[in-house]
């Protein structure tokens, strides 16, 4: 049923202007809301912070207040959907099956396993729901079993920093060992003497992964050792085991470059050898294989190819070429088995694995037969092993478990997502289309629809996108999006530049001083998707999230006569005051996504798209804009600062309405349930811009 939404008159939130320079390079550049970050930074305006964001969500929730009923109705359709007393597919690891179940009311989840055999007893070795009573927000991270299956080592974090507490729990005796390292990643690694713990300490301002240390079980977390210092702040670093577990490797890696430390996993104590000494603009990642380390690169590939070098000789100077570099093909990453070697490849955007027969050279790709999908490899612990795991999806297609045998190359479905209260396939139509845009690079999209969908320029659409990092977005099933599809929505994805889904030169593309591909592709496929009569301006809608929030954001200044409504979600939209200020978590880890703006190049280029920079006076679409108060990816701030410049300067009398989630972060609320009541006021701001008022 369509009716018109009666927006409330109301008047919105003014937030107060305060003058603050932060231009460089003789640019002047007054940021007039420089004080909303004050929350963070313990400054005068901290309560005035969190008023004004109060008043924000007041704001909101009066605006949509005729909605609360639809809104309600849409949280508990799309929670029906999902099986509330449901159970992963068992992942055999060292003897135990692994595996998490849910509840019904239950937000969390329980991790089990049994010894040797499904039909043992069950042991439950975390009960998140009780470990989460009381807290608003609650994540565990770094799930982590002991060499001699005796230990529990996992992270927790109640505050939504992706700061972790590291705990370990004893697996026999029930009890939690005192042992409590913070902050960390949360992830961990085992040596294989079951008392050596290696673990991500990172700083408590930045939040940069800083140090590698080494806990030996019962000690304090001041005898820890550092084991590894990262001097270069724009890189990430990580602690892992490879899938044989003879070797714990230490991680270094930025946008273009990467490092890595190896050591005995029987001799914990002593000390990482360097593979191979990071190398400019060289990208390179390792697993080791039997008597040889394998080595997926980009050096003198753009799309990268698979190395193999020696174990005690491991220079670059070592490497020989097992699979070539391929213009059409992006090389994405391996799984190794024993007899068995697994690549991840994309070709034409779409994900192929390849299985590789150590034994015998042959090679073959797994058939998914569907003309828009995600294919990725799942849990594949056991090493002795020739059946692959893998998950399969499609925008119709729910998540599928499989396992593989790739000797007889037989598949059977192990699990495929259950949609509670019945979900026909056939019901959806699905297709891939491509949009030429500016400079005539043709740009996937894909899309799905109900069945019965007419080509009228009536429907409306949805159309959503990331394009940064080099992250594709894969065409995968929704349950919840079913309650946009059954109200006639058209759901779509632009395959922007800045993703990798037509290969590595469709991420340099889309970067750096090319960021404005990124922006200048979504607009051509919402062009496209016009033309085509799938919709029209009165009925186009924008979506994004994070530096796809960017993406929003600049979508909006360049071309708001194309959208009637934008969701931008933990949206970026302050580059140059982030970016300037390296005392903000992750700032330093991004100069080779977005640059540095100390050099003036890169200051100009970023201030000629950055969102809040590029606000003018002029009419906007309708759009709403939501934030998490604890988020330490991209600052509740930006979003905030955002919003009331728009409030001041736009010209038209469209809604814009600003949601702070005052518990959560960058991923919104921690339930699994939780999450469902973001994503129907989501929906209900759209249907109400659509007039669906059921």
């Amino acid at each position: 049923m369509k009716q018109a939404y009666q927006w409330p008159v109301l008047n919105p939130p003014v937030a107060e202007e305060k003058p603050f320079e932060t231009g460089r390079h003789g640019d002047l550049r007054n940021d007039e809301y420089y004080w909303m970050g004050d929350f963070f930074r313990e400054g005068p305006d901290s309560d005035q912070v969190v008023s004004y964001l109060n008043s924000e969500n007041d704001y909101t929730n009066s605006m949509m207040a005729g909605t609360d009923q639809l809104q309600s109705e849409l949280y508990q359709e799309m929670k029906s959907r999902i099986k509330e007393t449901d159970e992963s597919v068992p992942v055999y690891s060292n003897g135990y099956f692994y595996y998490t179940r849910s509840e019904e009311g239950e937000q969390y989840f329980k991790y089990c396993r049994k010894k040797e055999s499904l039909e043992a007893e069950e042991e439950i070795l975390l009960d998140v729901d009780r470990m989460a009573e009381g807290h608003a927000y609650y994540s565990v991270a770094g799930f982590n079993i002991s060499p001699d299956n005796k230990l529990l080592a996992y992270g927790v974090d109640t505050v939504s920093r992706r700061q972790y507490t590291l705990h370990v729990k004893n697996l026999v005796t029930g009890e939690l060992l005192s042992d409590s390292i913070f902050p960390t990643s949360g992830g961990s690694e085992w040596g294989n003497d079951n008392k050596t713990l290696f673990y991500t300490a990172t700083n408590p301002q930045t939040l940069l992964s800083e140090k590698i240390k080494r806990h030996t079980l019962g000690t304090s977390e001041e005898q820890d050792v550092v084991v590894y210092t990262e001097t270069d702040n724009s890189n990430y670093i990580g602690v892992g085991k490879t899938k044989s577990e003879q070797f714990i490797v230490i991680a270094s890696s930025a946008t273009m470059s990467s490092e890595y430390l190896i050591l005995n996993a029987d001799n914990p104590e002593g000390a990482f050898e360097v593979f191979q000494p990071r190398m400019k603009d060289v990208l390179y990642d390792i697993e080791h294989h039997n008597n040889r380390f394998l080595v997926v690169t980009n050096k003198d590939a753009l799309n990268f190819r698979l190395m193999e070098t020696p174990l005690d000789n491991t220079g670059v100077e070592h490497w020989k070429e097992v699979i070539a570099h391929r213009e059409d093909v992006l090389l994405e990453g391996i799984d190794v088995f024993k007899d068995f070697l697994v690549v991840t490849e994309r070709k034409n955007g779409l994900i192929q694995l390849r299985i590789r027969n150590e034994n015998n050279a042959e090679e073959h790709h797994v058939d998914f037969g569907e003309p828009a999908y995600a294919a990725y490899t799942g849990s594949n612990p056991e090493y002795n092993s020739s059946s692959l795991r893998y998950i399969y999806t499609s925008l119709t297609t729910p998540n599928s478990v499989y396992d593989y045998d790739m000797i007889s190359r037989g598949k059977v479905l192990k699990k495929r997502q259950e949609v509670v209260g019945g979900y026909e396939p056939d019901e959806y139509v699905t297709e891939r289309l491509y949009a030429s845009s500016h400079d005539g690079t043709s740009v996937p999209v894909s899309l799905v629809y109900k069945k019965g969908f007419t080509r009228n320029a009536q429907a409306p659409l949805l159309l959503y996108a990331y394009g940064s990092y080099g992250n594709s977005m894969d065409a995968g099933f929704s349950s919840g999006r079913l309650s946009l599809l059954n109200r006639g929505f058209v759901f779509a994805i632009a395959h922007v530049r800045g993703g990798q889904e037509m290969g590595r030169h469709w991420y340099e593309d889309g970067k750096l001083f090319n960021k404005k591909n990124t922006f200048a592709d979504f607009i051509a496929c919402g062009e496209y998707l016009i033309a085509g009569q799938y919709t029209s301006r009165e009925h186009l809608y924008a979506e994004g999230g994070s530096a796809g929030g960017l993406l929003m954001g600049a979508i909006a200044n360049m071309r708001p006569d194309l959208w009637n409504g934008i969701i931008a979600d933990v949206p970026f939209v302050d580059v140059v005051t982030t970016m300037l200020d390296e005392s903000i978590p992750l700032t330093t880890n991004e100069f080779d996504e977005w640059g540095n703006p100390v050099e003036k190049e890169y200051y100009d280029y970023m201030k000629s798209y950055s969102p809040y920079d590029n606000v003018e006076a002029k009419a906007y679409p309708n759009m709403l804009v939501t934030t998490g108060l604890h988020d330490s990816q991209v600052q509740y701030f930006e979003p905030a600062k955002w919003v009331a410049r728009l409030r001041r300067l736009k010209t038209d009398n469209r809604v814009l309405l600003l949601k702070t989630n005052m518990e959560a972060g960058h991923g919104g609320a921690s339930g699994r349930f939780e999450y469902l009541k973001e994503v129907a006021l989501q929906y209900a701001f759209l249907f109400a811009l659509e007039g669906i008022t059921e």
